[in-house]
């Protein structure tokens, strides 16, 4: 196998300088479960959920759109699993 094959299997590893979209999904799913256990107080609700809406809002911006052909593939797939 070449040296090139090899590089463009190889696992893309973030840099600690470096935010990827995973990262912040999981920055949502932080406050949403800090949110439901009641750790933050009412006055700072509005700023958490502003943040929140913000990040949503950019994560969802960036990922790929799945098309009107995967959605069917998709619904027709886990229709014959059942």
């Amino acid at each position: 196998m070449s040296e090139e094959t090899q590089i463009q299997n190889d696992p893309v590893v973030a840099t600690a300088d470096e935010l990827t979209l995973s990262d912040l999904a999981v920055v949502l799913q932080v406050i949403d479960i800090c949110s439901k256990r009641g750790a933050f107080e009412g006055n700072e609700l509005k700023d958490v959920g502003t943040l929140r809406n913000r990040i949503a809002a950019y994560v969802n911006a960036r990922v790929p759109q799945k098309t009107e052909d995967e959605e069917s593939t998709e619904e027709t797939t886990t229709e014959s699993d059942s």
